[in-house]
Formats: structure tokens, C-alpha cells, sequence
């Protein structure tokens, strides 16, 4: 009897010991994913937020890379003075060259270490003396301006400028001026910023360029003869000219996970994925609708941001669905969400204004013209429809102004009728439609009365 006793002890403790050796090697491999999970959410997010390029890459801008860089180079290597205008359409990825090119001079062995940079944005700095205060923040030359008064901008500024010397004339602290949203600062008063940044990079004394981003291809027409003819009129145009076979290579590559990955067999999992994903039709087709809508690869990383997202410890791969749900979210119609919470009475006035802008092909309309219109249809309906009295049509036809969904032609006057002023439906028929499909408990008549003039189509 005591050996089976004993047997028995042995294989429960060995039962016991095995149970523990499981759960130890299930909470080692949960503790695994869970790390990779988040080296790719830090890696995959800092790439799509920051919008930096997989590897090192510039797409489709390596000629404007090169031009941008060899110009920097120069100033901060020769001391030369130079001006350029980097013009492209917002997303094309103005700001991300500029920064893969600093970011590349900085790590030049030639290139000084004292190499001086000022960003300013039109949309922050909205006049001159806001934009001196700034340069002079940036530079960190407040205790040297102090409580000087000074006659005129360009006398602070050459003040300034002047403190940056370092004994002689012939080593200057070369300084970089970078000017975002350079249309903005062509509507400071008589240009004195640019003109004064402009004439000190003709001159030979601090070595200055200034480079002005933009997205105004005009932007020359706007600048003023004295500040045109100091400028050295070198232009840097980004136009996202990539095709679709480019843009599938652009989407690789984003996703795609470095090499110094920490856990190399599920970096080389993860990128054979992407490269499976990048053949799939279904992805493909989300690409190319977003492709078609917009080439920017700030649209590309929102919508791989939002497809990462669905990446967890116990969903670790990416998959076509997640995608397509990516592509739903980032698509979605905010006016269309709206009308998912108005009233039926709200609807119905909408419905009203749909049917006015396809009979008077576009033209605008009145309070008036909406309200006879949904009487007609309350004369029709007035077995299943409540007829709500004027007053109360108009509170909810001001609430559509409120939300934007209407807009006045003009702005109104304090004489003007309420109902007579001229108005303009901002949804399409489509996205009506499309909203009347989702809305919860629409009545069959309103539905039918919305279809009813589509019958054509």
C-alpha cells in the first residue's frame, strides 16, 4: 500500500510542477507579444505622427533633396548667403524634406557645429514685432537687447545680427531662417521682415539663408519689387508625381518594420504580412480609392495609423479587414453623422431643400420656397405626417443654420426678413440619401418622398 501511496504523492507534485512550468512559459510568451506590440505601436506611430520616411527614404523628391541640401552646405561649410522657395500642395511633404535635409547636415563631418536655426510660422507670428521677438527668443539674445530702444525693424534686426559675430567679419555664425507658411508673412506691412531677411542674404556680411515654404504658386506675384529683386528667385517645387505601383511601393515601405527590430523573427512575420497585404485585391482597392482622393502621404499614414490601431497582444498581424474598417473611419461624412441626430421635422426640411436645389438646378432658396414645399407634402401625407405649425418649422430650420448644414448667401441685415433671406443646402443628394439609409425609425413616407425624384436616375 505505501508505494502506491508514494506513487501517488510523486505524480501529483510532478502534476503540479508541469501546471507551474505552463503557466510560467504562458506568461513568458504573453510578456514576449506584449513587448513586440509595443515596440511596433512606438515605432509605427512616431513614423505616421511625425511623418518620418521608412529607412531613411524621400519619395519621388530625391532631385529636390539633393538641390536642398547642396544649398545648406554651402552656408554653413562657405559661409554663402542664399535664399530658395520650397512650393508645393499641403501633404506633399515640404516639411518632411526640410527636416530629413537638417537632420542629414547635422550629422555631416564638415559642416560646423555652430550652425544657428529659426523657424517662424505665418500662423503664429502675425506681425513683425511678434516675428523679432521670436528671432530674438530663438537665438537667446534677450539680455543682450534688453531695454534698448531701437528706430526701426531693420536696426534690430542688424542689431541682432551684429551680436552674433564672433570678433572678426569673416566668422560669422552662419544662421538658418526657415519661414513656414511664407504667404502669410507677404501681408506683414510693407514686407519689412522679408525684405530685411532678403537684403542681408545679398549682402556679404552674416552668412544667412532663408528658405520660405508655401503652397501659393503665385507666390512671387505677391512679393513687392524691392523685396522680389533681393530675392535669388530659386524655386523647389514638390508635386507628388509617384503612380500607383509607386504608391503600393510607398505603403510597403511605411509599414514595413526596421531592421534592428528587436525581435527579428517577428519583424521578418510582420513584413512578410505587409508584403501579402500589398498583393491582396481587397487592400489594393482601398488604396486605390484613397490614391484617387488624394496622393498625400499625410492621408496614406492617417489611414495606416488608424488600421495599427486595431493591432493588439492577441491580434498581432494586420489584416485586409482592418484595412477596409480603416478606410470606412477615415472616409467618414461629419455632415451625414449630423443628420443621424436631427429631428423627423429636421429631415423633412431637408428633404424639402433637396428636392428646390434639383428642380431650380442649384439655385438658391428661401425659408419660404422650404416651407411651401413640405406643405405640399404634408397635404399628401396628412394621414401619416403631423402638420407642425410655422413658428415651430422656422425654430427647427434656424437649428439646420446653427449646424451649418444651411448657409446664408450673404451676411443679414438687421431689416431683412428672416424668411426671405437667400440660402444654400450644404449636403449633396448622395450624402442625403446615404443618411436617410442609417437614420433609426425614418418614416416609410419620408423616406419615399426623398426617393421620389430619383427616379430618373
Amino acid at each position: 500500500m505505501k508505494p502506491s501511496a508514494m506513487s501517488k504523492r510523486k505524480l501529483k507534485e510532478s502534476s503540479a510542477e508541469s501546471a507551474e512550468s505552463i503557466s510560467q512559459l504562458l506568461v513568458k510568451t504573453t510578456m514576449h507579444l506584449a513587448r513586440n506590440y509595443f515596440w511596433v505601436q512606438k515605432i509605427l506611430r512616431e513614423r505616421f505622427c511625425h511623418h518620418f520616411c521608412a529607412a531613411g527614404k524621400l519619395f519621388g523628391m530625391e532631385q529636390q533633396y539633393r538641390h536642398l541640401l547642396e544649398l545648406l552646405r554651402r552656408t554653413t561649410v562657405h559661409g554663402e548667403s542664399n535664399s530658395a522657395l520650397v512650393i508645393g500642395p499641403r501633404g506633399s511633404g515640404k516639411t518632411a524634406l526640410l527636416n530629413h535635409v537638417l537632420k542629414d547636415l547635422r550629422e555631416m563631418t564638415q559642416v560646423r557645429e555652430n550652425l544657428l536655426e529659426v523657424h517662424l510660422n505665418g500662423l503664429l507670428q502675425t506681425n513683425d514685432k511678434v516675428a523679432l521677438k521670436e528671432i530674438t527668443r530663438q537665438l537667446q539674445l534677450e539680455n543682450v537687447v534688453g531695454d534698448k530702444v531701437f528706430g526701426s525693424f531693420a536696426e534690430n534686426l542688424a542689431f541682432l545680427l551684429e551680436a552674433l559675430r564672433k570678433g572678426n567679419r569673416t566668422s560669422s555664425c552662419p544662421i538658418l531662417f526657415v519661414l513656414d507658411e511664407f504667404d502669410l508673412f507677404v501681408h506683414h506691412k510693407n514686407q519689412s521682415l522679408l525684405y530685411n531677411l532678403f537684403d542681408i542674404s545679398q549682402s556679404a556680411q552674416t552668412p544667412v539663408t532663408v528658405i520660405g515654404l508655401t503652397c501659393r504658386q503665385d507666390i512671387l506675384e505677391l512679393l513687392e519689387k524691392r523685396v522680389k529683386s533681393r530675392f535669388s528667385h530659386r524655386q523647389i517645387y514638390l508635386m507628388n508625381s509617384f503612380d500607383f505601383k509607386q504608391y503600393i511601393k510607398i505603403f510597403k515601405n511605411q509599414l514595413s518594420l526596421p531592421a534592428e527590430f528587436p525581435d527579428e523573427p517577428f519583424a521578418q512575420k510582420w513584413n512578410n504580412n505587409v508584403q501579402h497585404l500589398s498583393e491582396d485585391k481587397a487592400v489594393q482597392d482601398v488604396l486605390q480609392k484613397l490614391f484617387h482622393h488624394s496622393k498625400d502621404l499625410r492621408s496614406l499614414h492617417l489611414l495606416l495609423m488608424l488600421a495599427v490601431s486595431a493591432v493588439t497582444v492577441h491580434h498581432p498581424l494586420l489584416t485586409a479587414a482592418d484595412l477596409q474598417e480603416a478606410s470606412r473611419q477615415h472616409s467618414t461624412d461629419s455632415k451625414a453623422n449630423i443628420v443621424h441626430g436631427l429631428s423627423v421635422l429636421e429631415i423633412c426640411l431637408i428633404i424639402a431643400m433637396k428636392h428646390l436645389n434639383e428642380v431650380y438646378d442649384g439655385e438658391p432658396f428661401n425659408f419660404q420656397m422650404v416651407y411651401n414645399e413640405f406643405q405640399k407634402f404634408i397635404q399628401r401625407k396628412a394621414h401619416s405626417m403631423y402638420n407642425f405649425e410655422k413658428p415651430v418649422v422656422m425654430k427647427a430650420f434656424e437649428h439646420l443654420l446653427q449646424l451649418e448644414l444651411v448657409q446664408p448667401l450673404e451676411r443679414p441685415s438687421a431689416r431683412a426678413q428672416r424668411e426671405f433671406l437667400l440660402l444654400k443646402l450644404l449636403l449633396d443628394s448622395s450624402q442625403i440619401m446615404e443618411a436617410l439609409q442609417l437614420y433609426p425609425n425614418c418614416p416609410t413616407d419620408v423616406k419615399q418622398w426623398a426617393a421620389s425624384s430619383l427616379s430618373w436616375l
